[in-house]
């Protein structure tokens, strides 16, 4: 095996290591944004370790081109949906997990409209 075998091969075993992460914290982390964040966050680079391997191995313009795509697409899409469901979750009145200490968002918005308080507003602009 070359050098560039070694990489490819080093790459795809901490991508798949980082993709189980996301599967084991997808079932150990005891609410829903702490699951979202392990399965968003460890899959996410995951994938990216997955494409470099992929472009190591190739070494092709063209697989390479397909691979910048496929993560730039990957790391605009994936973050947007998980903080959207997570706001949603937040506002549906999903439970944190008990031991959780700070909820910066408690207080900040109107329950009604989902909107800062014009208070909070205030506060925040003057920081």
């Amino acid at each position: 095996m070359n050098a560039m075998e070694v990489l490819s091969a080093v790459l795809l075993g901490v991508g798949a290591l980082l993709m189980l992460v996301a599967a084991i914290g997808l079932l150990r982390f005891p609410d829903l944004f702490l699951r979202m964040s392990a399965t968003t966050k460890a899959a996410t680079l995951g994938m990216l370790l997955f494409m470099s391997a992929l472009v190591v191995a190739f070494r092709d313009p063209g697989v390479a081109t397909r691979a910048a795509a496929i993560v730039i697409f990957t790391f605009l899409t994936l973050p947007v949906p998980a903080h959207l469901l997570g706001r949603a979750a937040y506002f549906m009145g999903v439970p944190l997990w008990r031991g959780t200490r700070v909820d910066e968002l408690r207080g900040k918005y109107d329950p009604r409209t989902h909107a800062l308080d014009s208070e909070s507003a205030r506060t925040n602009s003057n920081e």
